[in-house]
Protein backbone atom coordinates (compact mmCIF):
# COMPACT_ATOMS: atom_id res chain seq x y z
CA UNK A 1 0.00 0.00 0.00
CA UNK A 2 1.20 3.49 -0.77
CA UNK A 3 0.72 6.19 1.67
CA UNK A 4 0.08 9.11 -0.55
CA UNK A 5 1.22 12.72 1.06
CA UNK A 6 -1.23 14.95 -0.34
CA UNK A 7 -4.26 11.99 0.29
CA UNK A 8 -6.53 14.66 2.52
CA UNK A 9 -6.08 17.30 -0.34
CA UNK A 10 -7.03 14.21 -2.80
CA UNK A 11 -10.26 14.17 -0.26
CA UNK A 12 -11.16 17.21 -0.60
CA UNK A 13 -11.30 17.00 -4.10
CA UNK A 14 -13.61 13.82 -4.25
CA UNK A 15 -15.65 15.53 -1.80
CA UNK A 16 -16.38 18.24 -3.65
CA UNK A 17 -17.16 15.98 -6.73
CA UNK A 18 -19.20 13.93 -5.07
CA UNK A 19 -21.32 16.72 -3.50
CA UNK A 20 -22.01 18.12 -6.55
CA UNK A 21 -23.79 15.13 -8.27
CA UNK A 22 -25.86 14.53 -4.86
CA UNK A 23 -27.05 18.36 -5.30
CA UNK A 24 -27.93 17.45 -8.65
CA UNK A 25 -30.29 14.61 -8.19
CA UNK A 26 -32.61 16.89 -5.99
CA UNK A 27 -32.02 20.40 -6.83
CA UNK A 28 -33.56 20.10 -10.13
CA UNK A 29 -36.63 18.46 -8.75
CA UNK A 30 -37.62 21.07 -6.67
CA UNK A 31 -36.83 23.84 -10.10
CA UNK A 32 -39.30 21.80 -12.14
CA UNK A 33 -42.17 23.89 -11.85
CA UNK A 34 -39.60 27.51 -12.55
CA UNK A 35 -38.61 25.56 -15.42
CA UNK A 36 -42.05 25.03 -16.54
CA UNK A 37 -42.42 28.45 -16.50
CA UNK A 38 -39.43 29.81 -17.87
CA UNK A 39 -38.60 27.36 -20.64
CA UNK A 40 -42.48 26.62 -21.28
CA UNK A 41 -41.60 22.81 -20.84
CA UNK A 42 -44.09 20.18 -21.21
CA UNK A 43 -45.33 17.53 -18.22
CA UNK A 44 -43.00 15.35 -20.65
CA UNK A 45 -40.29 17.44 -21.02
CA UNK A 46 -40.12 18.23 -17.40
CA UNK A 47 -40.10 14.48 -16.28
CA UNK A 48 -37.23 13.82 -19.09
CA UNK A 49 -35.11 16.71 -17.46
CA UNK A 50 -34.78 14.39 -14.32
CA UNK A 51 -35.21 11.42 -15.83
CA UNK A 52 -32.49 11.80 -18.94
CA UNK A 53 -29.98 12.27 -15.84
CA UNK A 54 -30.96 9.34 -14.26
CA UNK A 55 -30.94 7.03 -17.14
CA UNK A 56 -27.51 7.64 -18.42
CA UNK A 57 -26.00 8.12 -15.11
CA UNK A 58 -27.35 4.30 -14.37
CA UNK A 59 -27.14 3.22 -17.56
CA UNK A 60 -23.27 3.54 -18.06
CA UNK A 61 -22.04 3.39 -14.52
CA UNK A 62 -20.30 0.08 -14.75
CA UNK A 63 -18.68 0.43 -18.02
CA UNK A 64 -17.20 3.71 -16.78
CA UNK A 65 -15.81 2.41 -13.82
CA UNK A 66 -14.32 -0.57 -16.04
CA UNK A 67 -12.78 1.87 -18.28
CA UNK A 68 -11.06 3.55 -15.88
CA UNK A 69 -9.21 0.52 -14.29
CA UNK A 70 -8.16 0.04 -18.10
CA UNK A 71 -7.05 3.52 -18.84
CA UNK A 72 -6.37 5.08 -15.89
CA UNK A 73 -8.63 6.48 -12.68
CA UNK A 74 -7.30 10.15 -12.12
CA UNK A 75 -7.13 10.33 -16.61
CA UNK A 76 -10.87 9.32 -16.63
CA UNK A 77 -11.73 11.56 -13.40
CA UNK A 78 -10.42 14.73 -14.90
CA UNK A 79 -12.20 14.23 -18.80
CA UNK A 80 -15.45 13.63 -16.68
CA UNK A 81 -15.33 16.53 -14.26
CA UNK A 82 -14.50 18.47 -17.23
CA UNK A 83 -17.18 17.21 -19.20
CA UNK A 84 -19.58 17.42 -16.32
CA UNK A 85 -18.51 21.70 -15.34
CA UNK A 86 -19.39 22.52 -19.43
CA UNK A 87 -22.47 20.99 -19.84
CA UNK A 88 -23.58 22.75 -16.35
CA UNK A 89 -22.54 25.81 -17.91
CA UNK A 90 -24.00 25.25 -20.76
CA UNK A 91 -27.47 23.82 -19.37
CA UNK A 92 -27.67 26.75 -17.38
CA UNK A 93 -27.79 28.82 -20.82
CA UNK A 94 -30.69 26.94 -22.57
CA UNK A 95 -33.55 28.65 -24.26
CA UNK A 96 -35.54 25.65 -25.01
CA UNK A 97 -36.72 22.54 -22.52
CA UNK A 98 -35.14 20.29 -25.42
CA UNK A 99 -31.42 21.78 -24.91
CA UNK A 100 -31.91 21.36 -21.20
CA UNK A 101 -32.48 17.78 -21.94
CA UNK A 102 -29.53 16.71 -23.96
CA UNK A 103 -27.30 18.68 -21.58
CA UNK A 104 -28.54 16.74 -18.70
CA UNK A 105 -27.99 13.40 -20.19
CA UNK A 106 -24.42 14.43 -21.02
CA UNK A 107 -24.03 15.19 -17.25
CA UNK A 108 -25.33 11.89 -16.24
CA UNK A 109 -23.09 10.40 -18.69
CA UNK A 110 -20.05 12.66 -17.24
CA UNK A 111 -21.48 11.43 -13.72
CA UNK A 112 -21.68 7.77 -14.54
CA UNK A 113 -17.71 8.16 -14.47
CA UNK A 114 -17.32 10.41 -11.86
CA UNK A 115 -19.73 8.27 -9.41
CA UNK A 116 -17.37 4.66 -9.25
CA UNK A 117 -14.18 6.36 -9.67
CA UNK A 118 -14.17 8.66 -6.76
CA UNK A 119 -14.78 5.83 -4.32
CA UNK A 120 -12.10 3.24 -6.21
CA UNK A 121 -9.83 6.16 -6.04
CA UNK A 122 -9.47 6.04 -2.21
CA UNK A 123 -7.75 3.02 -1.37
CA UNK A 124 -4.87 3.53 -3.84
CA UNK A 125 -3.82 6.71 -1.61
CA UNK A 126 -4.69 5.44 1.82
CA UNK A 127 -3.66 2.70 3.88
CA UNK A 128 -6.01 0.15 5.16
CA UNK A 129 -5.98 1.66 8.74
CA UNK A 130 -7.14 5.49 7.45
CA UNK A 131 -9.69 3.77 4.64
CA UNK A 132 -12.84 3.94 6.79
CA UNK A 133 -12.13 7.41 7.61
CA UNK A 134 -11.81 8.25 4.38
CA UNK A 135 -14.74 6.91 3.11
CA UNK A 136 -17.02 8.18 5.46
CA UNK A 137 -15.54 11.49 4.34
CA UNK A 138 -15.68 10.72 0.52
CA UNK A 139 -19.06 9.00 1.10
CA UNK A 140 -20.65 12.10 2.81
CA UNK A 141 -20.62 14.60 0.30
CA UNK A 142 -22.61 12.44 -2.07
CA UNK A 143 -25.25 12.13 0.72
CA UNK A 144 -25.19 15.21 2.39
CA UNK A 145 -26.06 16.89 -1.46
CA UNK A 146 -29.38 14.73 -1.41
CA UNK A 147 -31.07 16.98 1.47
CA UNK A 148 -28.71 20.17 0.55
CA UNK A 149 -30.61 19.98 -2.86
CA UNK A 150 -33.90 21.87 -1.65
CA UNK A 151 -32.00 24.00 0.22
CA UNK A 152 -29.47 25.15 -2.40
CA UNK A 153 -32.19 25.23 -5.04
CA UNK A 154 -34.53 27.13 -3.04
CA UNK A 155 -32.04 30.41 -2.02
CA UNK A 156 -31.01 30.29 -5.89
CA UNK A 157 -34.27 30.65 -7.27
CA UNK A 158 -34.82 32.95 -4.65
CA UNK A 159 -32.35 35.51 -6.00
CA UNK A 160 -30.89 34.41 -9.34
CA UNK A 161 -32.36 33.35 -12.44
CA UNK A 162 -33.16 29.92 -13.03
CA UNK A 163 -29.87 28.94 -14.71
CA UNK A 164 -28.15 29.62 -11.65
CA UNK A 165 -28.93 25.70 -9.91
CA UNK A 166 -26.92 24.78 -13.17
CA UNK A 167 -24.26 27.27 -13.09
CA UNK A 168 -23.54 26.64 -9.41
CA UNK A 169 -21.60 23.54 -10.71
CA UNK A 170 -18.93 25.44 -12.99
CA UNK A 171 -17.03 26.50 -9.94
CA UNK A 172 -17.08 23.67 -7.38
CA UNK A 173 -16.01 21.30 -10.30
CA UNK A 174 -13.06 23.49 -11.35
CA UNK A 175 -12.00 23.36 -7.61
CA UNK A 176 -12.49 19.32 -7.78
CA UNK A 177 -10.49 19.47 -11.10
CA UNK A 178 -7.61 21.38 -9.84
CA UNK A 179 -7.45 19.11 -6.54
CA UNK A 180 -7.89 16.00 -8.89
CA UNK A 181 -4.89 17.20 -11.13
CA UNK A 182 -2.73 18.43 -8.02
CA UNK A 183 -3.36 15.44 -5.59
CA UNK A 184 -4.69 12.55 -7.14
CA UNK A 185 -2.08 10.36 -8.50
CA UNK A 186 -2.83 7.94 -11.45
CA UNK A 187 -3.46 4.07 -10.99
CA UNK A 188 -4.87 1.46 -13.24
CA UNK A 189 -4.80 -2.39 -14.30
CA UNK A 190 -1.30 -2.85 -16.18
CA UNK A 191 -2.86 -6.26 -17.20
CA UNK A 192 -6.40 -5.12 -17.90
CA UNK A 193 -7.68 -8.03 -20.27
CA UNK A 194 -9.25 -7.23 -23.38
CA UNK A 195 -12.95 -5.15 -22.85
CA UNK A 196 -15.89 -7.29 -22.47
CA UNK A 197 -17.81 -5.19 -25.25
CA UNK A 198 -20.81 -7.96 -25.01
CA UNK A 199 -21.26 -7.38 -21.24
CA UNK A 200 -21.07 -4.00 -21.79
CA UNK A 201 -23.94 -3.53 -24.63
CA UNK A 202 -25.85 -6.51 -21.93
CA UNK A 203 -25.64 -3.79 -18.93
CA UNK A 204 -26.02 -0.80 -20.18
CA UNK A 205 -29.51 -1.69 -22.24
CA UNK A 206 -30.35 -4.04 -19.45
CA UNK A 207 -30.12 -1.09 -16.31
CA UNK A 208 -31.00 1.50 -18.70
CA UNK A 209 -34.65 -0.21 -19.69
CA UNK A 210 -35.10 -0.99 -15.83
CA UNK A 211 -34.74 2.58 -14.83
CA UNK A 212 -36.71 3.80 -18.15
CA UNK A 213 -40.00 1.09 -17.05
CA UNK A 214 -39.48 2.94 -12.91
CA UNK A 215 -38.90 6.18 -14.36
CA UNK A 216 -42.73 5.43 -16.31
CA UNK A 217 -44.66 3.63 -13.66
CA UNK A 218 -45.64 6.66 -11.48
CA UNK A 219 -47.48 7.95 -14.88
CA UNK A 220 -48.45 4.80 -16.71
CA UNK A 221 -49.10 2.28 -13.81
CA UNK A 222 -47.61 -0.89 -12.45
CA UNK A 223 -49.85 -3.17 -15.69
CA UNK A 224 -49.30 -0.62 -18.28
CA UNK A 225 -47.94 -2.40 -21.33
CA UNK A 226 -45.29 0.06 -21.77
CA UNK A 227 -44.22 -0.20 -17.92
CA UNK A 228 -44.09 -3.79 -18.32
CA UNK A 229 -42.31 -4.40 -21.36
CA UNK A 230 -39.75 -2.28 -20.32
CA UNK A 231 -39.18 -3.91 -16.94
CA UNK A 232 -39.25 -7.11 -18.77
CA UNK A 233 -37.01 -6.24 -20.90
CA UNK A 234 -34.64 -4.88 -18.71
CA UNK A 235 -35.06 -7.81 -16.56
CA UNK A 236 -34.44 -10.22 -19.28
CA UNK A 237 -30.82 -8.22 -20.79
CA UNK A 238 -29.87 -8.43 -16.80
CA UNK A 239 -30.31 -11.95 -16.90
CA UNK A 240 -28.34 -12.31 -19.77
CA UNK A 241 -25.71 -9.95 -18.90
CA UNK A 242 -25.30 -12.03 -15.70
CA UNK A 243 -25.15 -15.63 -17.65
CA UNK A 244 -22.59 -14.23 -20.00
CA UNK A 245 -20.39 -12.66 -17.57
CA UNK A 246 -20.20 -16.01 -15.21
CA UNK A 247 -18.79 -17.44 -18.73
CA UNK A 248 -16.81 -15.36 -20.10
CA UNK A 249 -13.13 -15.56 -20.30
CA UNK A 250 -12.83 -12.16 -19.64
CA UNK A 251 -15.88 -10.99 -18.22
CA UNK A 252 -16.51 -6.97 -17.54
CA UNK A 253 -16.96 -7.69 -13.79
CA UNK A 254 -16.14 -10.79 -12.02
CA UNK A 255 -19.52 -11.62 -10.82
CA UNK A 256 -17.52 -14.43 -8.19
CA UNK A 257 -17.32 -11.17 -5.57
CA UNK A 258 -20.76 -12.27 -4.96
CA UNK A 259 -19.59 -15.55 -3.77
CA UNK A 260 -17.95 -13.71 -0.67
CA UNK A 261 -21.01 -13.12 1.41
CA UNK A 262 -19.53 -10.24 3.68
CA UNK A 263 -19.12 -8.62 0.40
CA UNK A 264 -23.05 -9.40 -0.73
CA UNK A 265 -24.52 -8.51 2.78
CA UNK A 266 -22.37 -5.30 2.27
CA UNK A 267 -23.75 -4.56 -0.85
CA UNK A 268 -27.56 -5.60 -0.06
CA UNK A 269 -27.40 -3.22 2.91
CA UNK A 270 -26.24 -0.40 0.70
CA UNK A 271 -29.36 -1.40 -1.66
CA UNK A 272 -31.84 -1.42 1.38
CA UNK A 273 -30.52 2.13 2.48
CA UNK A 274 -30.91 3.52 -1.48
CA UNK A 275 -34.23 2.36 -1.46
CA UNK A 276 -35.40 3.15 2.14
CA UNK A 277 -33.40 6.56 2.35
CA UNK A 278 -34.06 7.83 -1.09
CA UNK A 279 -37.82 6.77 -1.10
CA UNK A 280 -38.51 8.47 1.79
CA UNK A 281 -36.85 11.56 0.54
CA UNK A 282 -39.08 12.05 -2.44
CA UNK A 283 -42.23 11.80 -0.19
CA UNK A 284 -41.36 13.78 2.58
CA UNK A 285 -40.03 16.80 1.14
CA UNK A 286 -43.28 17.20 -1.01
CA UNK A 287 -44.78 16.78 2.63
CA UNK A 288 -42.63 19.67 4.09
CA UNK A 289 -43.49 22.14 0.89
CA UNK A 290 -46.94 21.28 -0.19
CA UNK A 291 -49.00 19.90 3.23
CA UNK A 292 -47.18 21.98 5.88
CA UNK A 293 -46.98 25.16 3.56
CA UNK A 294 -43.01 25.92 3.33
CA UNK A 295 -40.83 27.36 0.56
CA UNK A 296 -38.46 25.48 -0.87
CA UNK A 297 -35.79 27.55 1.21
CA UNK A 298 -37.60 26.32 4.23
CA UNK A 299 -37.63 23.10 2.99
CA UNK A 300 -34.24 22.62 3.15
CA UNK A 301 -33.49 24.33 6.62
CA UNK A 302 -36.07 21.66 7.65
CA UNK A 303 -33.98 19.13 6.26
CA UNK A 304 -30.89 20.09 8.05
CA UNK A 305 -30.82 17.40 11.34
CA UNK A 306 -30.80 15.04 8.88
CA UNK A 307 -27.50 16.57 7.33
CA UNK A 308 -26.15 16.87 10.95
CA UNK A 309 -27.17 12.87 11.86
CA UNK A 310 -24.78 11.98 8.84
CA UNK A 311 -22.40 14.27 9.82
CA UNK A 312 -22.13 12.54 13.21
CA UNK A 313 -22.17 8.99 11.96
CA UNK A 314 -19.34 9.62 9.44
CA UNK A 315 -17.19 10.89 12.52
CA UNK A 316 -18.00 7.99 14.92
CA UNK A 317 -18.35 5.06 12.97
CA UNK A 318 -14.98 4.29 11.51
CA UNK A 319 -14.31 4.24 15.83
CA UNK A 320 -16.73 2.14 16.31
CA UNK A 321 -16.58 -0.44 13.70
CA UNK A 322 -12.91 -1.10 15.24
CA UNK A 323 -14.99 -1.46 18.43
CA UNK A 324 -17.59 -3.81 17.41
CA UNK A 325 -16.95 -5.17 14.29
CA UNK A 326 -18.81 -4.82 11.17
CA UNK A 327 -21.82 -7.10 11.63
CA UNK A 328 -22.90 -5.41 14.20
CA UNK A 329 -22.06 -2.16 12.73
CA UNK A 330 -23.74 -2.81 9.61
CA UNK A 331 -27.00 -4.69 11.93
CA UNK A 332 -26.92 -1.67 14.30
CA UNK A 333 -26.78 1.12 11.15
CA UNK A 334 -30.25 -0.58 9.81
CA UNK A 335 -31.89 -0.61 12.90
CA UNK A 336 -31.14 2.58 14.36
CA UNK A 337 -32.40 4.29 10.68
CA UNK A 338 -35.65 1.74 11.10
CA UNK A 339 -36.22 3.65 14.34
CA UNK A 340 -35.77 7.24 12.96
CA UNK A 341 -37.95 6.77 10.21
CA UNK A 342 -40.63 4.98 12.70
CA UNK A 343 -41.00 7.72 14.17
CA UNK A 344 -41.20 9.63 11.36
CA UNK A 345 -44.01 7.80 10.61
CA UNK A 346 -45.61 9.27 13.88
CA UNK A 347 -46.16 12.76 12.08
CA UNK A 348 -49.39 14.70 10.96
CA UNK A 349 -50.19 17.34 8.75
CA UNK A 350 -50.82 19.83 11.62
CA UNK A 351 -47.76 18.51 13.42
CA UNK A 352 -45.18 20.85 14.99
CA UNK A 353 -41.12 20.74 14.29
CA UNK A 354 -40.33 18.58 17.44
CA UNK A 355 -40.74 15.36 16.09
CA UNK A 356 -38.90 15.84 12.73
CA UNK A 357 -36.15 17.32 14.76
CA UNK A 358 -35.40 14.36 16.57
CA UNK A 359 -36.28 11.41 13.71
CA UNK A 360 -34.70 13.13 11.28
CA UNK A 361 -30.81 13.01 12.48
CA UNK A 362 -32.18 9.49 14.00
CA UNK A 363 -32.46 8.62 10.56
CA UNK A 364 -28.97 10.58 9.44
CA UNK A 365 -26.54 8.35 12.05
CA UNK A 366 -28.45 5.00 11.08
CA UNK A 367 -27.89 5.65 7.57
CA UNK A 368 -23.79 7.33 8.24
CA UNK A 369 -23.52 3.72 10.30
CA UNK A 370 -24.75 0.94 7.64
CA UNK A 371 -23.93 2.83 4.40
CA UNK A 372 -19.89 3.69 5.39
CA UNK A 373 -19.51 0.75 6.93
CA UNK A 374 -20.49 -1.17 4.13
CA UNK A 375 -18.93 0.60 1.53
CA UNK A 376 -15.63 -0.14 3.48
CA UNK A 377 -16.08 -4.11 3.79
CA UNK A 378 -16.63 -4.09 -0.47
CA UNK A 379 -13.45 -1.68 -1.08
CA UNK A 380 -11.53 -3.91 1.13
CA UNK A 381 -12.55 -6.87 -1.07
CA UNK A 382 -12.14 -5.76 -4.26
CA UNK A 383 -9.23 -6.48 -6.18
CA UNK A 384 -6.80 -3.39 -6.64
CA UNK A 385 -7.38 -3.97 -10.34
CA UNK A 386 -11.12 -3.89 -10.37
CA UNK A 387 -12.36 -1.40 -7.73
CA UNK A 388 -13.63 0.63 -10.15
CA UNK A 389 -15.38 -1.79 -12.36
CA UNK A 390 -16.51 -3.01 -8.59
CA UNK A 391 -17.73 0.16 -7.45
CA UNK A 392 -19.53 0.64 -10.11
CA UNK A 393 -21.56 -2.39 -9.84
CA UNK A 394 -22.21 -1.68 -6.49
CA UNK A 395 -23.63 1.46 -7.27
CA UNK A 396 -25.53 1.16 -9.72
CA UNK A 397 -27.49 -1.66 -7.47
CA UNK A 398 -27.77 1.28 -5.09
CA UNK A 399 -29.24 3.04 -8.11
CA UNK A 400 -31.64 0.59 -9.28
CA UNK A 401 -32.71 0.24 -5.56
CA UNK A 402 -33.18 3.91 -4.69
CA UNK A 403 -35.14 4.02 -7.74
CA UNK A 404 -37.62 1.34 -7.00
CA UNK A 405 -38.03 2.73 -3.83
CA UNK A 406 -39.10 6.10 -5.08
CA UNK A 407 -41.39 4.02 -7.58
CA UNK A 408 -42.70 1.46 -4.56
CA UNK A 409 -43.20 3.80 -1.88
CA UNK A 410 -44.83 6.68 -4.62
CA UNK A 411 -47.24 4.03 -5.11
CA UNK A 412 -47.87 3.03 -1.83
CA UNK A 413 -48.52 6.65 -1.11
CA UNK A 414 -50.72 7.30 -3.94
CA UNK A 415 -52.85 4.53 -3.23
CA UNK A 416 -53.15 5.40 0.32
CA UNK A 417 -53.75 9.20 -0.89
CA UNK A 418 -56.60 8.22 -3.21
CA UNK A 419 -58.42 5.86 -1.22
CA UNK A 420 -58.68 8.19 1.84
CA UNK A 421 -59.56 11.12 -0.04
CA UNK A 422 -62.14 9.36 -2.07
CA UNK A 423 -64.90 9.89 0.73
CA UNK A 424 -64.73 13.72 0.70
CA UNK A 425 -65.17 14.93 -2.64
CA UNK A 426 -68.89 13.28 -2.78
CA UNK A 427 -70.60 16.25 -4.62
CA UNK A 428 -67.64 17.12 -6.97
CA UNK A 429 -67.36 16.99 -10.83
CA UNK A 430 -65.81 14.32 -12.27
CA UNK A 431 -62.81 17.03 -13.75
CA UNK A 432 -62.70 17.71 -10.08
CA UNK A 433 -62.42 14.61 -8.67
CA UNK A 434 -59.81 13.73 -10.79
CA UNK A 435 -57.49 16.66 -10.83
CA UNK A 436 -57.93 16.84 -6.50
CA UNK A 437 -57.53 12.46 -6.81
CA UNK A 438 -54.39 13.10 -9.32
CA UNK A 439 -51.98 15.12 -6.72
CA UNK A 440 -52.15 17.26 -3.36
CA UNK A 441 -51.07 19.72 -5.36
CA UNK A 442 -53.98 19.59 -7.30
CA UNK A 443 -56.51 19.39 -4.74
CA UNK A 444 -55.09 22.43 -3.19
CA UNK A 445 -55.51 24.08 -6.58
CA UNK A 446 -59.19 22.98 -6.62
CA UNK A 447 -59.98 23.95 -3.02
CA UNK A 448 -59.05 27.58 -3.90
CA UNK A 449 -61.48 27.40 -6.60
CA UNK A 450 -64.52 26.11 -4.17
CA UNK A 451 -66.91 28.02 -1.82
CA UNK A 452 -64.72 28.62 1.48
CA UNK A 453 -66.30 25.75 4.20
CA UNK A 454 -66.17 23.27 1.47
CA UNK A 455 -62.76 24.36 -0.76
CA UNK A 456 -61.35 24.37 3.12
CA UNK A 457 -62.56 21.03 3.89
CA UNK A 458 -61.32 19.48 0.74
CA UNK A 459 -57.50 21.21 1.07
CA UNK A 460 -57.65 19.39 4.90
CA UNK A 461 -59.00 16.28 3.82
CA UNK A 462 -56.55 16.38 0.90
CA UNK A 463 -52.97 16.98 3.29
CA UNK A 464 -54.44 14.66 5.84
CA UNK A 465 -54.79 11.47 2.80
CA UNK A 466 -51.24 12.69 1.89
CA UNK A 467 -49.77 12.40 5.46
CA UNK A 468 -51.63 8.63 5.70
CA UNK A 469 -49.83 7.40 2.50
CA UNK A 470 -46.42 8.81 3.64
CA UNK A 471 -46.79 6.98 6.98
CA UNK A 472 -47.53 4.16 5.35
CA UNK A 473 -44.24 4.31 3.03
CA UNK A 474 -42.21 5.04 6.39
CA UNK A 475 -43.43 2.04 7.91
CA UNK A 476 -42.75 0.07 5.21
CA UNK A 477 -39.29 1.27 4.95
CA UNK A 478 -38.82 0.82 8.64
CA UNK A 479 -39.94 -2.72 8.63
CA UNK A 480 -37.64 -3.49 5.64
CA UNK A 481 -34.31 -2.12 7.75
CA UNK A 482 -35.65 -4.16 11.12
CA UNK A 483 -35.81 -7.37 8.43
CA UNK A 484 -33.01 -6.33 6.92
CA UNK A 485 -31.20 -6.27 10.74
CA UNK A 486 -32.44 -9.58 11.88
CA UNK A 487 -30.82 -11.50 8.33
CA UNK A 488 -27.60 -9.13 9.01
CA UNK A 489 -27.44 -10.73 12.34
CA UNK A 490 -28.33 -14.19 11.10
CA UNK A 491 -26.88 -14.94 8.73
CA UNK A 492 -23.79 -12.57 8.01
CA UNK A 493 -20.68 -14.54 9.22
CA UNK A 494 -18.74 -12.05 11.97
CA UNK A 495 -15.67 -12.95 10.52
CA UNK A 496 -14.06 -13.73 7.30
CA UNK A 497 -10.18 -12.95 5.63
CA UNK A 498 -9.33 -9.31 6.80
CA UNK A 499 -9.66 -7.03 4.02
CA UNK A 500 -5.71 -6.94 3.63
CA UNK A 501 -5.61 -10.50 3.26
CA UNK A 502 -7.83 -11.17 0.79
CA UNK A 503 -8.34 -14.69 -1.16
CA UNK A 504 -6.56 -15.16 -4.86
CA UNK A 505 -9.42 -12.83 -6.48
CA UNK A 506 -7.25 -9.82 -4.90
CA UNK A 507 -3.69 -11.74 -6.01
CA UNK A 508 -4.78 -12.28 -9.23
CA UNK A 509 -4.06 -8.55 -10.39
CA UNK A 510 -2.45 -5.99 -8.27
CA UNK A 511 -2.98 -2.00 -9.47
CA UNK A 512 -0.42 -0.12 -10.94
CA UNK A 513 0.03 3.14 -9.18
CA UNK A 514 2.03 5.68 -10.34
CA UNK A 515 3.51 8.84 -8.38
CA UNK A 516 5.81 11.80 -8.59
CA UNK A 517 8.69 11.57 -6.44
CA UNK A 518 7.34 14.58 -4.74
CA UNK A 519 4.49 12.78 -4.27
CA UNK A 520 5.79 9.78 -2.47
CA UNK A 521 6.85 10.33 0.98
CA UNK A 522 6.64 5.92 1.97
CA UNK A 523 5.10 2.72 1.20
CA UNK A 524 4.01 0.49 3.91
CA UNK A 525 1.94 -3.01 3.65
CA UNK A 526 -1.68 -2.30 5.05
CA UNK A 527 -2.21 -4.24 8.52
CA UNK A 528 -5.26 -5.48 8.81
CA UNK A 529 -28.07 9.74 -7.04
CA UNK A 530 -40.47 11.89 -11.24
CA UNK A 531 -43.94 12.24 -10.59
CA UNK A 532 -45.60 11.15 -7.46
CA UNK A 533 -48.66 12.65 -6.27
CA UNK A 534 -47.19 16.16 -5.31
Amino acid sequence: MITHRGRWQALGAIVLASLVLGLDTTIVVTALPTLSARLGATTDQLQWISAGYTLALAGFMIPAGVLADRLGRRRMLLIALLLFGASSVAASQMTTATGLIVMRVVMGLAGAFIFPISLAILPTIFSERERPRAIAIGGAGMFLGLPLGPLVAGWLLTHYDWGSIFLINGPVVLLALLGAWIFIPESKDPNAPRLDVVGAALVVAGVTSLVYGIIEQPALGWTDATVLASLGSGATLVAGFTIWELRARSPLVDLRLFLNPRFTWSVLVGMIMGFALLGVLFVFTPFLQIVQGNDAQATGIRVLPLIGGIVLGALGSDRLVARLGVRVMLALGLLICGAGMALLSMVKADSGYGLLAVALPVIGVGNAFAMFTSLNVILGILPDAQTGGGSALTRTLQQLAASFGVAILGSLLNNAYRAVLAEHLTGLSVRFKNVAEGSVAGASLIASHLPGPLGTAVLHAAHDAYTVGMTDGLRVSAGIMVAGTLLIGMFMPARTQAAGQQPEMRKSARAEVAFRPSELVLAEEAAGARRHPV
